[in-house]
């Protein structure tokens, strides 16, 4: 392994503690709580006025799109005091800022200096003002002019020996038309190496989807959630992650729906909403979430609805014709006979065994659901991030399958996306294995061969990074080093290549840990106006549900040498080709019109593109298993058959899950408050269950060492407090990014090459030091 002669900045949060203040879990999610909470996270960051306007146009009709989570805005009627919520509103403090950093700040504070300091007070620093550029053995970023910052990255990309040795990496922030320009960018310089963040969440569910219904996306509208007669929420905080969810689940329970949580722990937000909204929320009251809440063990969920499943075919016989759908079975799936085949010969005592759940309880779940054929069931990380995440999702579709619920009202299939246009970006053609179809229409509209090469995923291309086969590396926002596995190896990675380039909006670790040379290219918010010669845009966004709707800005931005990405991306291009190119790039950042006009050429369902996204909901794309059809292989929604299996944990491990805390989203930590779970001031923490504490001699605010073992590497999180707290014996739970140094890279889900962040296996050691 090549090394820089960088002094070796900290690739992890720092070995301390702050001073821990515990209290009781939360019981409800929401509430005045988090009004207060919302205001002072915007006047900490900003003055009032400048708060109010920013709020004022979050999540409207001719507003901005929310830079958090991609929960869907309504179609029809929206808030007229507040469409967000507090992580939404906590979002945009951080994005909206008055703090500034400037070229003063970075000669003040060496690279070694900063990356001392935890992630929290990283991104505290405030909003990147102008692009800045660390020179090879140099300690401090110094700035740079747009012009020579593309200049050197030109420079670097076209001194590779193959294209392939370049790796573009995109977060979920980036917009439809800057995602479809950088993907056009990568593919004219010729390689498909795509990493981007959903390779780590939500590839998995993609990968089931489009198995067995034949469309990577969920099936479902808003409209459905209020609809359905339940609806099974697995592996998903909304309470943390996707506040605004609440909403649509209390409307559900106000139209008699069950919801049945499935979740190792004890979430508030799964267990009640204050809604502040509403009158009773003001006064305090609360609205019961879960009518059911199954507490399954770290990976059970498959166990879970195969026994399910199991029972409703018990049912079925007591009850011919009324449980299952046979119209729907035998008219619109393949498979049924050899899935029925395989869960009846599965032992119910296993499967409850293995998923923590007593069968009685199970039962009860089933029999209160046997009669009901308008199911959605619902799941995010917690389902997606495990070595068997493509087979569970697919068992997740089995029971769909078998009550028909899909293609219908208040039925079907919603992955709850993490990242305000995940979804968005892979539509624009984000993707490291493109289908044939969408390099032939690049080719009709653009006159030049795109790679047919599949490229690198994220941990495809950390692997290529750390063999010196990956030189250049590119990141269209995001936190790439905080949000991708075993810190330490991803860190040797980057520090591999000769130049790392990070488009941001702040400070984040990912700008400490370098290749060679580093630039920082400082970029436009959501929130902040766009303005391209005198003329204001605006850009779009994908929600969770396939909605496509405008955003645009309304704030002036804090510097004037920012740049948007779509402008950064034609820039560079300008530079990288030199003229060189079938692409009139420089007219797209002049008018993003025209952007809209050439994907509305390559993508279907995107026809009459800027007539519709100027409307006031914008427009659902095309969902074939919405509409009861399913382009699959056999040209039906194809059946599973899956063995329920779950990591092997010895008596002295414990099966660890990543999580966030309540001031998080993502990598971006935005206070030290994980109030629902009574956490105040400290984030290394490790949440166990009573009986593994009292069986390791250990108490309560211990500190304990995490190790894990796996491919007989040594890996270990230091200084961490234990907190026993309610979940499955033998489970624990972390937050990420401190203990992503135990995910391994080469622990990975089958078909999707996933980090398995929520199936790591520890031993936890009370700490020497």
């Amino acid at each position: 392994m090549s090394e820089n002669n960088h002094n070796h900045p900290n690739e992890e949060n720092p070995e301390k503690f702050s001073d821990i203040k515990v209290s009781k879990a939360e019981t409800y999610a929401a509430g005045i709580p988090a009004v207060l909470v919302s205001a002072q996270h915007i006047l900490e960051s900003m003055d009032a006025v400048r708060g109010f306007k920013a709020l004022n146009q979050l999540n409207t009709f001719h507003g901005y799109d929310c830079p958090g989570c991609a929960w869907p805005d309504p179609d029809d009627e929206r808030s007229p005091v507040a469409e967000y919520c507090e992580n939404g509103a906590k979002a945009v403090a951080e994005e909206a800022t008055t703090d500034l950093i400037w070229e003063d700040f970075f000669a003040l504070h060496s690279v070694e200096q900063l990356s001392q300091l935890d992630d929290y007070h990283i991104g505290k620093s405030g909003r990147i003002a102008r692009p800045m550029y660390l020179p090879e053995n140099g300690t401090h970023y110094e700035p740079i002019s747009w012009k020579n910052a593309f200049v050197k990255i030109a420079e670097k990309l076209n001194a590779l020996e193959s294209p392939d040795e370049a790796i573009f990496y995109t977060s979920g922030r980036t917009s439809n038309e800057a995602a479809f320009l950088y993907q056009l960018f990568i593919r004219e310089y010729g390689t498909n190496n795509m990493a981007d963040c959903n390779n780590m969440c939500h590839k998995g569910s993609a990968v089931a989807l489009e198995d067995t219904l034949g469309i990577g996306k969920g099936s479902v509208t808003l409209e459905d959630l209020y609809e359905a007669e339940a609806i099974i929420i697995m592996g998903q905080n909304p309470g943390t992650n996707h506040p605004r969810m609440l909403s649509a689940l209390k409307k559900a329970r106000e139209n008699d729906a069950m919801i049945i949580a499935v979740n190792p722990l004890k979430e508030a937000g799964l267990q009640n909403f204050g809604d502040p909204q509403s009158f009773k929320g003001m006064l305090g009251g609360t609205v019961e979430i879960a009518t059911d809440y199954l507490q399954v063990k770290i990976n059970g969920d498959m166990a879970l609805m195969q026994a399910i499943a199991k029972f409703w075919f018990q049912f079925e016989a007591e009850n011919p014709g009324q449980v299952l759908d046979h119209k729907f079975i035998t008219e619109e799936t393949h498979g049924f006979e050899e899935f029925k085949t395989h869960i009846l010969a599965q032992d119910l005592e296993a499967l409850s065994k293995q998923c923590g759940i007593p069968l009685s309880q199970i039962k009860a779940v089933a029999d209160k659901l046997k009669f009901k054929n308008k199911i959605i069931i619902c799941w995010a990380m917690g389902l997606t991030q495990h070595k068997n995440s493509v087979k569970t999702i697919k068992e997740a579709v089995n029971l769909i399958l078998m009550k028909g619920s899909i293609g219908k009202p208040g039925a079907g299939t919603c992955p709850v996306r993490g990242h305000s246009n995940v979804q968005g970006d892979r539509t624009m053609g984000l993707y490291e294995k493109p289908e044939d179809w969408f390099l032939e229409n690049l080719e009709k509209v653009y006159n030049f061969v795109p790679p047919k090469k599949y490229g690198y995923d994220v941990v495809d291309s950390i692997n290529a990074m750390h063999k010196g086969e990956g030189k250049v590396f590119f990141g269209m926002g995001g936190n790439f080093l905080s949000a991708t596995p075993d810190t330490k190896y991803t860190a040797e990675a980057l520090r591999n290549c000769q130049l790392t380039v990070h488009v941001s909006t702040k400070l984040n670790r990912s700008h400490l840990v370098t290749g060679k040379e580093a630039i920082i290219l400082p970029t436009y918010g959501r929130s902040d106006q766009d303005f391209q010669e005198g003329i204001q845009q605006f850009v779009s966004t994908e929600n969770s549900m396939g909605v496509v709707q405008r955003s645009q800005g309304n704030l002036s931005p804090m510097s004037k040498h920012l740049l948007s990405e779509v402008a950064i991306v034609c820039h560079l291009a300008k530079e990288v080709f030199a003229g060189k190119t079938k692409v009139n790039w420089m007219s797209y950042h002049k008018n993003y019109d025209l952007i809209r006009e050439d994907i509305e050429k390559v993508i279907p369902g995107f026809e009459n593109y800027n007539e519709r996204v100027r409307q006031d909901a914008g427009f659902y794309l095309p969902n074939t298993a919405r509409k009861g059809t399913f382009p699959t292989d056999t040209s039906k929604a194809n059946f599973s058959v899956s063995i329920a299996d779950v990591p092997e944990v010895k008596e002295n491990e414990l099966l660890m899950m990543t999580i966030r805390s309540h001031d998080q989203f993502n990598t971006t930590i935005y206070g030290m408050n994980d109030r629902y779970r009574g956490i105040k001031d400290e984030r290394r923490v490790i949440f166990m269950n009573e009986n593994d504490i009292e069986k390791r001699g250990l108490k309560k605010l211990d500190v304990v060492d995490l190790y894990n073992f796996h491919d007989d590497k040594e890996r270990v999180a230091r200084k961490f407090l234990v907190i026993p707290y309610s979940i499955p014996e033998q489970c624990c739970a972390t937050y990420f990014p401190e203990t992503n140094v135990l995910v391994p890279i080469k622990s990975v889900a089958d078909e999707s090459n996933t980090p398995t962040s929520k199936s790591v296996i520890i031993e936890v050691r009370k700490s020497s030091e």
